[in-house]
């Protein structure tokens, strides 16, 4: 940490132009600011990011994660590889797909990208089993020139790079928002009262939809407020049984024998829970207390 705080004056976040995710880099240029484009430095190589924060003092970063460096901000020619990259990048993914289809790989490649100095180009692919790439990378690496990387992913960083509208009619949130995916299981749709249908609760990654999980701590708090289900009320001398509830619409389905009948839940509290009698006072008692002496 001390390393770092004497490498660089400030911290700065920025996106790719392929992504949504912030990430932070250290950086000695002052007069970076948002909406400047500049070339980092990372794992792959050299890259052009979107700055998306002001300038950080670096005595206020608290991660133990290293910080790689701000290069500079992107020149006109910089942009200008960067954008000459994208078109090749496009002729490079047809012979990808060319020299796979050969070999008889099942890979569905999602995209490619070269670093900008072209010294690396990745290529995005998913599968459903584990593919051996050996010879492919030999075959592209003797018509690319340049360094092969070869990235699987699964379905649901498919869908996030890939994109759509859900079944919301809204952009996917995994493509806009949603940085990290937390697993969803099914007791979510069960808590929440959901038909299990499998194919309407999934998303185009054919995983279970992350909206899930933005409701359901809301509704175990609310569950908490109704009846559970087969609890008894006394109705009129009748023994009514609770059959289910609406957490929406706050009401409560409840049957006796062929009646059945739908109360609000503050209707059935109070029924259930009747407000305590007051007792009523004796107005004719006198109360002595120690301020009030009978004369």
């Amino acid at each position: 940490m001390n390393e770092m705080k004497e490498q660089y004056k400030y911290y700065v976040g920025v996106k790719f132009l392929h992504g949504s995710r912030t990430y932070f880099f250290g950086c000695n240029i002052d007069d970076v600011s948002i909406d400047h484009k500049v070339v980092v430095e990372t794992v792959r190589g050299k890259e052009i990011a979107l700055v998306v924060t002001a300038l950080i003092d670096i005595n206020d970063y608290e991660s133990p994660l290293p910080l790689a460096p701000v290069l500079r901000i992107a020149t006109e020619n910089d942009i200008k590889w960067h954008e000459q990259n994208k078109v090749d990048a496009k002729i490079a993914e047809k012979i990808f797909i060319e020299e796979a289809k050969k070999l008889n790989l099942d890979m569905y490649l999602i995209g490619a990208e070269y670093t900008l100095d072209k010294a690396k180009i990745t290529f995005t692919y998913s599968a459903d089993d584990r593919v051996d790439f050996r010879e492919l990378l030999k075959v592209l690496a003797y018509r690319l020139r340049t360094r092969i990387d070869l990235r699987q992913v699964g379905p649901r960083d498919k869908a996030k790079m890939i994109g759509g509208l859900g079944m919301c009619g809204l952009e996917l949130c995994c493509a806009t928002f949603l940085n990290e995916f937390d697993g969803v299981s099914i007791n979510r749709a069960k808590n929440q009262m959901l038909a299990i249908n499998i194919p309407k609760l999934s998303g185009h990654c054919g995983k279970l939809i992350c909206c899930l999980k933005y409701e359901d701590d809301t509704y175990t708090k609310e569950k908490a407020l109704f009846p559970p289900v087969g609890e008894t009320i006394k109705i009129e001398d009748k023994e009514f049984s609770v059959t289910s509830f609406n957490i929406v619409s706050q009401k409560i389905n409840l049957a006796y024998e062929e009646e059945n009948i739908i109360l609000t839940l503050d209707e059935f509290n109070k029924i259930k829970y009747p407000p305590k009698e007051k007792k009523e006072k004796n107005k004719n008692k006198k109360y002595f207390g120690k301020h009030h002496e009978k004369k």
